[in-house]
């Protein structure tokens, strides 16, 4: 006898809104830190003084380019599902 589907929808009540609301805030947090961290990255090589710490850094670039669309990424997810429960009225 096969499994019954699993369920669609969930209740929309306090606790879920709370839990949905904390989320969307940890995930915002994770996206704005990945950002300054990927911005940090691409900016220091212009900043440091010393040449090797310098060179050093400007290595890492794609380390940097990599944090800054994540974290991108993870705002556009935060704003999609905001956007989204705007609408479900």
């Amino acid at each position: 006898m096969p499994l019954p589907p699993p369920p669609t929808r969930r209740l929309d009540n306090a606790a879920n809104r709370q839990a949905d609301r904390k989320a969307d805030n940890e995930l915002l947090l994770k996206g704005a830190l990945c950002v300054l961290i990927g911005g940090g990255v691409l900016v220091a090589p212009y900043i440091i003084a010393s040449p090797g710490v310098q060179q050093v850094v400007a290595q890492a670039s794609v380390v940097g380019w990599f944090a800054l669309v994540l974290g991108c990424g993870f705002i556009a997810v935060v704003g999609r599902r905001r956007l989204a429960a705007g609408t479900q009225d």
